[in-house]
């Protein structure tokens, strides 16, 4: 059933040692990724999912007793195996207090640190279910529905279930946490890895697989739910069985399941903003007594430097601005002046004002696509970046997070992402992303040479764009931004897209749409004309010979409708793929267009990804499906 490699995470500073171990690793099909002190190895270890950690006590940073207290303390449940080179009772002891599963003295035989990686790895199941989950019970249960893990069997009664290593893989990882939502981009990254993946399209065909094959053994309640927008998750078992739900050790804790809303994630966000508001509040009312500590100067800077970057992409753009502004007020060092004061005092209320309103937020599911481009996003904001993971599947793209640039390192030497979203500033460290910038411009490795970059910052200084300029970064992108705009920008540096060589006509009677439409079209190497008089129509058809026409169902002289049946009655542009954007959706409208020779209809308002996802699929002649 291991069809996917064993990921090990090995924290060892020295570089030498660390290179000899993973090559003995390596040989034995471990995928490796190296950490040079505990505080890369924590980033690692909380940002991606290792099937065991091999860690060296002594490191730089972080020792590793640290480490391993702070992951245990997390939650944190795979195997730990401590390397040391004083294997005393006394700190053997400290090591098992401290989480660690095991411990190996340094120095040691390739073999006898390969069979103490392979016993732990039995042990917490990974070697049997490809590292599903962190919960290391033998047996998943959902009501009768069984996935035995020692067996590698499923089994719904005494029916067994023959499932892909796949689907078996794809069904655990829910069962193991059935109070997530796993988006399309996290079971992309909890099963395969960057370069092994499949399409998003892919994971939709896997459930759909899995769902029928239950059905079929008599399984008649729905195991897997969708939730749209957000991504698939274990449904809530009916009352009869809700007591079998869960994995056996968990048992008693399933008379009270928590269930997560839809919009918890958004929820979340908003609740971290609060957070740093009242962190700002904090140091206005410290400012009203004169009695600003630099402490508190220093974190509601970083608080105002992350709302800045942040709100506009979660619907508060004026939040943004307020944040900007007071963020550029704590930067003096100097005594504040009244005026200062006065003005800093009106900023904060300003956000608390903001927050108070809904945002202004347009959601809609993600439509699968078959293209998959590989970004890596570089930020320490938590928020932006997940809002940028959770809508990057509609995009086509596939994002990895790295909260600092050590990690960042750690990624990329693992493998080679199309193109890098780099913040320049990590008030958390005293590295600057020009720095990497500089590294990834003379070659961070030879294959890693001519990686587009995308300076995404606050820092809008001339000093910063053309550091940025002469570094061979391809765009900067001032914070805040929408995440349309961060898509946009993506969009322009793909190395690909400019190979789709295709020509849009956008027709429409409103100039704005026109604008609008155009705007989030030719980012992705589209040639677009737009037409904003449908008298025109034909004239303008024949001079441009486009590959696809968007029409705007509802025009005066001609609506949109008429325009695609005069389309339709030409030899020349029968196949011609047609779009309508329209507003309405209704079975009976929908009937007509399609009657009239539509192929394909983009609701109003007009979402980016959806558009783009379209526009692409009818292209590429990949038909997407309505079921």
């Amino acid at each position: 059933m291991n069809k996917h490699p064993i990921k090990l995470l090995l924290v060892e500073d020295d570089k030498l040692l660390s290179a000899t171990l993973a090559k003995v690793l390596e040989e034995n099909r471990y995928e490796v990724a190296p950490a040079l002190d505990g505080q890369v190895g924590l980033d690692l270890a909380t940002a991606i999912e290792y099937d065991l950690i091999l860690l060296d006590v002594q490191i730089p940073k972080l020792d590793g007793m640290s480490l391993c207290r702070q992951l245990r303390s997390r939650g944190y449940t795979k195997p730990i195996l401590l390397l040391t080179a004083h294997d005393s009772d006394a700190e053997v002891i400290a090591g098992f207090d401290a989480g660690a599963d095991d411990y190996i003295s340094k120095p040691c035989t390739p073999e006898v640190l390969l069979a103490r990686i392979k016993t732990l790895l039995r042990r917490s199941n990974a070697l049997n279910s490809g590292g599903l989950g962190q919960k290391s019970s033998a047996i998943l249960t959902w009501g009768n529905l069984c996935l035995d893990l020692d067996a590698g069997r499923v089994t719904f009664g005494k029916k067994a279930i023959a499932l892909t290593a796949t689907e078996y893989n794809l069904l655990g990882l829910f069962l193991r946490n059935p109070d997530r939502i796993f988006s399309r981009s996290t079971i992309l990254d909890r099963l395969w890895g960057f370069d092994d993946a499949p399409t998003d399209r892919a994971i939709n065909t896997h459930i759909k697989d899995i769902r029928k094959k239950l059905k079929a053994s008599g399984l008649t309640e729905e195991v897997i739910e969708t939730v749209y927008g957000m991504g698939y998750r274990l449904k809530l078992p009916p009352k009869s069985i809700a007591t079998d739900v869960n994995t056996s050790e968990n048992r008693s804790n399933s008379q009270q399941p928590s269930r997560i809303a839809d919009n918890s994630t958004i929820n979340n966000f908003w609740n971290i903003f609060n957070e740093r508001v009242a962190l700002l509040e904090q140091a206005k009312n410290a400012l009203m007594i004169g009695n600003l500590a630099p402490e508190l100067q220093q974190s509601a800077k970083s608080a105002a430097h992350k709302l800045a970057g942040t709100m506009a992409s979660f619907g508060y753009p004026q939040g943004s601005k307020l944040a900007r502004s007071a963020e550029h007020l704590l930067m003096v060092d100097c005594p504040w002046k009244a005026e200062e004061i006065t003005r800093f005092s009106s900023l904060v209320t300003g956000l608390r004002q903001e927050l108070a309103k809904p945002p202004m937020i347009s959601t809609a599911t993600p439509v699968p696509t078959g293209i998959s481009y590989r970004v890596l996003v570089i930020d320490d904001d938590i928020l932006l970046t997940e809002r940028l993971k959770t809508e990057s599947t509609a995009w086509g793209l596939r994002m990895k997070i790295a909260p600092n640039l050590a990690v960042a390192r750690s990624l990329l030497a693992l493998s080679t992402p199309d193109v890098v979203l780099l913040d320049l500033s990590f008030p958390e460290t005293q590295e600057d992303g020009l720095t990497f910038l500089q590294e990834l411009t003379e070659g961070f490795s030879d294959s890693k040479a001519k990686i587009p970059v995308i300076v995404f910052t606050g820092r809008d200084s001339f000093k910063d764009r053309l550091a940025v300029l002469r570094l061979g970064a391809k765009q900067f992108l001032s914070k805040p931004a929408t995440t349309q705009q961060i898509f946009g920008a993506i969009a322009r540096v793909l190395p690909q897209t400019k190979s789709l060589a295709a020509k849009v006509l956008l027709v429409d009677d409103d100039i704005i749409i026109l604008e609008q439409l155009s705007a989030l079209l030719s980012p992705w190497g589209l040639a677009v004309t737009t037409l904003a008089e449908p008298e025109k129509f034909w004239e303008v058809l024949n001079q441009t010979k486009p590959n696809l026409v968007i029409l705007d169902l509802e025009m005066p002289m001609a609506n949109g409708l008429e325009l695609c049946q005069m389309v339709r009655q030409d030899a020349q542009w029968e196949n011609l793929p047609i779009l309508v954007v329209t507003a309405h959706t209704d079975t009976a409208s929908l009937r007509q267009a399609f009657a009239a020779g539509v192929d394909d209809f983009i609701p109003k308002p007009v979402l980016g990804a959806e558009l783009v996802t379209r526009v692409i699929s009818r292209i590429q002649g990949k038909h997407l499906s309505y079921g």
